[in-house]
């Protein structure tokens, strides 16, 4: 290191000149003393105490896809909701089991659409509306406000289990889908607002609240596919799913409540603004922002849209087929009399498989970025040999280690992935018209959704990640809320286009 002396006097002015020639360098000289200048004390970082947060996090992200879960995955009990008047509850159970699909009548055929239609927009809009109102809707509102209506609509669909709608069928669809387009409406609130207070955290609390949303699918598929074992009857399984629906929310909403009084959670809400403007921080965990110190949605934009654009892509794609199009992959030995393949291979490799595979994209790439950003190496052997790869750029073009410095990577990932839409395509769909079918075996159709499903998590939680690292500290919030818009977009535009592949198949 070296270090400037100034042996000019200290009453001389700017303009001697005899004293322009005293500066003199000295390399390491032993006999300077060159003050620190670091602060004397570190500035007070809380920690997360009983790993609070974390937990707190997993259980918010589960909560951001309960309510959708489990109106879709009720699909049974929707079905008896909806059936002939005229038809008793031992018919309609048998023709259910076989899953005899042409004894359906219309308004059974009809409204898995008009639920996806009745989620999808909605979700979108108030995702992108959320971007914008983050900034003038206090968080505790939008946050305790969102779960709390959630909850208390979840609680009326719980109730309508036991009551019987067989003599005000049109009226009840009525109600069910003004329920959905609320809970979907409160529900992008919510989740959008969560990506926004992640945002501010670091990649660990990111993961948390993505692995989250992964565990919640995980969570559903394991509730059907115990109803199917237990042989719960329409209503049994639906109120099954609602009432663990009304847990996991109450649950939620009382974690959350708590989470928001820890010193953890109000250090890194608070906005890490310029020393020399003044923030004030609420107890409710609100941060006042001063004249002057407003968010730029477009300088935000402009930084964010590689990763925005990713994002939109993965659900894009992922959407385009699942669930619409996976749900009719059939097994290739169903009809021959074995529950595997007549009962539970849908649940079990539709659902719970791909759930299970997303959340283990979403935790590896958690550990990797995680890894990255924070140096961490246990092994000083593999610290060394990557620390030595990474400086001579082997390996830096890989998405795992570097993506940061290149989000066209990530954007060449998400796109590569389209090849999984002729892939499921071609897979035993059955009944189809139009395409024959080129994979038959179980086996390949299970390891191509364990790679549809690790990449759609990996990909996703790699976008959120990056995201808060290309904005300033005080739009981190406000980018992630962004992202959470630009997945509400590539979400609904994927289902839109499922209903066209369905009927190219």
């Amino acid at each position: 290191m070296s270090y400037s002396i100034n042996r000019r006097p200290l009453l001389g002015g700017e303009s001697d000149s005899e004293f322009e020639e005293d500066f003199e360098t000295e390399v390491d000289n032993p006999n300077i003393s060159v003050p620190d200048e670091k602060p004397f004390l570190k500035q007070y970082e809380p920690c997360d105490k009983y790993n609070l947060a974390y937990i707190v996090f997993y259980l918010l992200g589960i909560n951001t896809l309960i309510p959708w879960s489990f109106f879709i995955t009720a699909d049974d009990y929707w079905m008896y909701k909806f059936r002939d008047k005229d038809e008793n509850s031992t018919n309609y159970l048998i023709y259910t089991h076989v899953n005899n699909l042409e004894k359906r009548n219309d308004l059974q055929t009809s409204f898995t659409s008009y639920l996806s239609i009745a989620s999808s927009i909605p979700n979108t809009f108030f995702l992108i509306l959320n971007a914008f109102i983050s900034k003038r809707v206090p968080l505790r509102i939008r946050m305790v406000g969102s779960q709390c209506k959630i909850l208390l609509l979840f609680i009326l669909t719980t109730v309508f289990v036991k009551i019987n709608t067989d003599t005000w069928q049109t009226t009840f669809l009525v109600i069910t889908l003004t329920t959905v387009v609320i809970v979907n409406a409160v529900s992008a609130i919510f989740g959008g607002s969560l990506m926004g207070i992640v945002g501010r955290f670091s990649p660990k609390y990111i993961t948390a609240m993505s692995s989250g949303q992964a565990l919640g699918g995980i969570f559903t598929a394991i509730t059907e596919i115990f109803s199917l074992w237990i042989g719960a009857s329409p209503t049994l399984s639906g109120l099954l799913y609602f009432i663990i629906g009304d847990i996991t929310l109450l649950l939620s909403l009382i974690a959350y409540m708590i989470l928001e009084k820890a010193t953890f959670f109000k250090y890194h809400m608070l906005e890490k603004l310029p020393e020399n403007i003044e923030t004030k921080f609420s107890v409710t965990g609100e941060v006042t922002f001063p004249q002057g110190t407003s968010v730029s949605y477009t300088r935000i934009i402009k930084r964010i849209w590689h990763y925005g654009l990713s994002v939109f892509l993965v659900f894009f794609v992922s959407f385009s087929v699942y669930p619409a199009v996976t749900v009719l992959i059939e097994s290739q030995y169903k009809g021959k009399g074995s529950a595997w393949s007549d009962v539970y291979f849908i649940p079990v490799v539709t659902y719970l498989i791909f759930s299970m595979g997303d959340y283990a994209g979403r935790i590896l790439s958690g550990i990797f970025q995680w890894v990255c950003i924070k140096n961490i190496f246990c092994l000083q052997s593999i610290h060394t040999f990557m620390y030595f790869l990474l400086q001579r750029q082997y390996i830096s073009s890989l998405i795992f280690f570097q993506p940061k410095n290149n989000p066209w990577q990530v954007i060449l990932l998400s796109l590569m992935r389209v090849i999984f839409v002729p892939a499921l395509i071609f897979c035993n769909i059955q009944p189809r018209h139009h395409l024959p079918v080129y994979i038959h075996n179980d086996f390949c159709y299970i390891l191509i959704t364990i790679a549809f499903a690790i990449s759609n998590g990996y990909l996703c939680n790699l976008t959120f990640i990056l995201t808060p690292t290309v904005v300033d500290s005080q739009e981190k919030e406000m980018a992630s809320a962004m992202m959470g818009a630009f997945l509400g977009m590539g979400l609904t535009s994927g289902a839109a286009l499922s209903v066209l592949m369905v009927k190219i198949i």
